[in-house]
């Protein structure tokens, strides 16, 4: 093998993309890694404290409550039932918001800015390929984001478990938000935000515009997803007379009232016959007989959960896929000119 032969092929081995490492993407966002690895904690904190003390002395303080209603007037500790409650509403909301906070983030700084800068582009001309690029800043922070968000989820449904059936102002498993911060929809949503930050980060190309997509990306998957949660299994139904109203209790699909045909039409807002006069009136047009509630029970709960999860996690891969897509086909033109820039000697290397 000749010397021209040997210097040409290291000058290829040389210029040939090496496998990205995850630390330069985290030296680049260390500051969005410090306030990430902050929010959790301070929310884990929060948690553990809702989870222990804050429990038992609510807990304690409904018990005193409910022997003051039976022996007269006496005194229980209220702040300790205030407490909780605020506890909780500041634990909750923020870890409801965590998927947005991750779509503006993964919009507008993870991909909108770097690309609007150009910093991207020197990374392509360096041996790292666009779609390594790509799967880099998309898999280092889904493991980060997907362990942070997992935790805070799973402290949450522990602080909740802890509270339910003992504290009486407790939020019921339907509630919306406690819904999805006690189970792996919020995970699921967390890492639908990165991917779809991406793909508007890819595509608008611009820090502020891809910022604005990404969120209204993560709030429309949120939405939709509520709206198709209680479809996703098979709710039942139960039937009450006329005198009784509903009674059903959970996630409701669809209620109403029954008719001596068994048909399902709508309810005029009367009320059970027991509670109001003129209502048996009202049905008698109407040629109802009870009422009815679709519903789902607290034994669908897990069902729905990965149910719902199983959707949203095929978005976050969908939007993925699109963004990986995209940028195959916005770098297809540059990418064969610049790979044979960084293979072939210049004419001094020649020499």
């Amino acid at each position: 093998m000749t010397a021209p032969t040997l210097h040409r092929e290291s000058l290829a081995a040389a210029a040939a993309p090496r496998p990205p490492h995850p630390r330069w993407l985290l030296r680049l966002h260390r500051p969005a890694l410090y306030v990430w690895a902050g929010l959790v904690a301070v929310l884990a904190a929060g948690l553990v404290w809702l989870w222990g003390p804050l429990t038992e002395a609510a807990a304690d303080a409904w018990r005193q409550y409910g022997a003051c209603a039976d022996a007269g007037p006496c005194a229980y500790d209220q702040d300790a039932i205030v407490t909780y409650k605020s506890v909780y509403n500041y634990t909750t909301v923020p870890l409801i918001a965590l998927p947005f906070l991750v779509a503006a983030w993964s919009g507008a700084s993870l991909f909108g800015r770097e690309l609007e800068q150009g910093t991207a582009h020197l990374a392509w001309t360096q041996g790292l390929s666009p779609a390594r690029w790509l799967a880099t800043k998309l898999a280092v922070p889904a493991v980060l984001v997907a362990a942070g968000t997992g935790l805070l989820v799973a402290l949450h449904r522990l602080a909740w478990s802890a509270g339910d059936g003992r504290i009486d102002t407790a939020k019921s498993w339907y509630d919306s938000p406690t819904l999805h911060a006690n189970g792996p929809t919020t995970v699921a949503f967390a890492l639908t935000g990165l991917a779809g930050g991406a793909l508007a980060g890819l595509l608008l190309r611009r820090t502020l515009p891809a910022l604005i997509l990404s969120l209204g990306l993560a709030a429309a998957v949120r939405f939709l997803a509520g709206l198709a949660m209680p479809h996703l299994w098979p709710a039942v139904t139960q039937v009450t007379g006329l005198d009784e109203g509903y009674r059903a209790s959970g996630l409701t699909v669809d209620s109403g009232l029954v008719t001596s045909t068994g048909a399902h039409i709508a309810d005029p807002g009367c009320g059970p016959v027991s509670s109001y006069s003129g209502c048996d009136a009202v049905y008698a047009r109407l040629d109802a007989t009870g009422f009815y509630t679709t519903y789902h029970p607290e034994s669908h709960y897990w069902a729905l959960q990965l149910a719902t999860t199983a959707v949203v996690l095929a978005v976050a891969a969908g939007l993925a896929v699109a963004a990986f897509t995209l940028l195959k086909r916005t770098t297809a033109t540059t990418r064969p000119t610049r790979e044979r820039t960084a293979q072939e000697p210049t004419q001094e290397q020649a020499v």
